[in-house]
């Protein structure tokens, strides 16, 4: 149904972002997104909603075709509702501690991977968010959609 061609190219944006989309990124508020997560979901948009690749469509031109947010606003706005879901537990919750949990011990030589909470961080920052905003369920909310 994504690659019949007598589907309008929003109904099909429609029913990738229904059914794909929200199967492909079940639970990322909780991993960090990489750089591959955005490429291997532009390359499944492409292929699901038959867009070749011949027609050198942008990525930013496909996306406002098929009226799709763009990956990695979707993802930050899935860990940053994520985060103030945490952030409003109780202190003594395991959420919580979880989230608040340092390893300790040495670490393996090379550059780290950037941790889960790191990027959370670098969206608040990108947002201009604090963790006092998080106790006001509906401004956080709001906050967290608007682009």
């Amino acid at each position: 149904m994504l690659t019949n061609k007598d589907i309008s190219l929003i109904v099909r944006g429609r029913l990738y972002s229904s059914c794909v989309r929200s199967s492909m990124l079940h639970r990322s508020d909780t991993w960090p997104a990489r750089k591959e997560n955005e490429v291997a979901e532009l390359r499944t948009v492409r292929w699901m909603c038959g867009v070749k690749l011949q027609n050198r469509v942008p990525s930013k031109e496909l996306r406002e075709r098929l009226r799709l947010d763009d990956i990695i606003s979707v993802l930050q706005q899935n860990r940053l509702r994520w985060y103030g879901h945490a952030l409003g537990k109780e202190d003594n919750d395991w959420v919580k501690k979880c989230m608040e949990y340092e390893v300790e011990g040495a670490r393996p030589r090379g550059r780290r991977m950037k941790t889960w909470r790191e990027i959370v961080e670098k969206d608040c920052q990108a947002r201009k968010l604090n963790r006092e905003h998080a106790m006001d369920r509906i401004k956080w909310m709001k906050q967290i959609r608007d682009d």
